[in-house]
């Protein structure tokens, strides 16, 4: 079905909302595509840190294109299919096909889809083999979608990030201040805020991912609570209180790893952008 997550629920990314509507066809881009002759894409890769909203990102895109959305877990499909992955794999696939327009999300994909010959045994390589055979399959990109999210790009099996499958590989990193405005409003518009400035909040909340900021409003409306039972409102000391507990969850070291793989990915564009000048 229509997954009902939007844009709206997620707070901020409007450049990774560009970027995947640059490949992901939809009824609003499909005509530009064929007058211009873009081949549509087979996939796109989310990666980055725990807690940056991938998987609401990849539903954002099947509520806003109107496909259906099936969402597959690498280590539930490895756990309940064991031995017969491969078997799982081409039914997802199938019924993608019979659900068309369909989105296919694999979630931690690096669990079903690692680098093959070190030492991950033959069944991964097995699952490997079969995710690459049904993408290469689709037969209309424009009616089934792949999409993979992980948080650890580099242990995917390189076949999987060549043209033709996931054709871009897109981070979904450490929010701007612009977006912890954006996530603080929306994980705090059921609270009766009470000279509470979310805008100076969102600053002294820079390496916070969305996950940490929706933590961090639960515990400053539980501390009103504490405070007291009878509390009619959310305060500013309500917040510092919850400041002290909620503290970023992915290190400094970790955004920067996810970052340096990105400018690796510009610059690996524009060095192709610039042979085929």
């Amino acid at each position: 079905e229509i997954p009902k997550v939007t844009w709206d629920d997620i707070g901020g990314l409007d450049d990774v909302r560009e970027r995947l509507k640059e490949v992901f066809v939809t009824d609003a881009n499909r005509e530009a595509f064929e007058r211009l002759g873009i081949p549509p894409s087979r996939g796109i890769l989310l990666y980055g840190p725990p807690g940056t909203g991938k998987t609401l990102v990849a539903k954002a895109m099947a509520n806003e294109a109107g496909t259906n959305f099936i969402s597959v877990s690498g280590p539930e499909l490895i756990v309940k299919w064991v031995g017969d992955s491969e078997k799982a794999i081409r039914q997802t696939f199938r019924r993608a096909k019979q659900m068309a327009p369909c989105i296919i999300f694999f979630d931690e994909i690096d669990s079903m889809a690692p680098v093959r010959g070190e030492g991950e045994g033959r069944v991964s390589e097995r699952m490997v083999a079969q995710l690459l055979t049904s993408m290469d399959g689709i037969e209309n990109a424009g009616d089934v979608f792949v999409m993979g999210a992980t948080n650890r790009p580099d242990m995917i099996d390189p076949a999987l990030l060549r043209p033709g499958r996931f054709d871009s590989m897109v981070l979904i990193g450490k929010p701007d201040l612009e977006s912890r405005v954006s996530i603080l409003r929306i994980h705090s518009s059921k609270m009766p805020l009470e000279g509470v400035d979310l805008e100076s909040l969102a600053r002294r909340t820079d390496g916070y991912v969305g996950a940490d900021l929706a933590a961090l409003c639960r515990e400053a409306a539980l501390c009103a609570y504490r405070r007291d039972r009878d509390a009619r409102s959310v305060k500013t000391e309500d917040f510092e209180k919850a400041l002290a507990t909620i503290r970023p969850s992915v290190k400094p070291e970790v955004l920067e790893y996810y970052e340096g793989i990105e400018r690796k990915l510009r610059e690996r564009k524009a060095g192709m952008d610039g042979y085929y000048s």
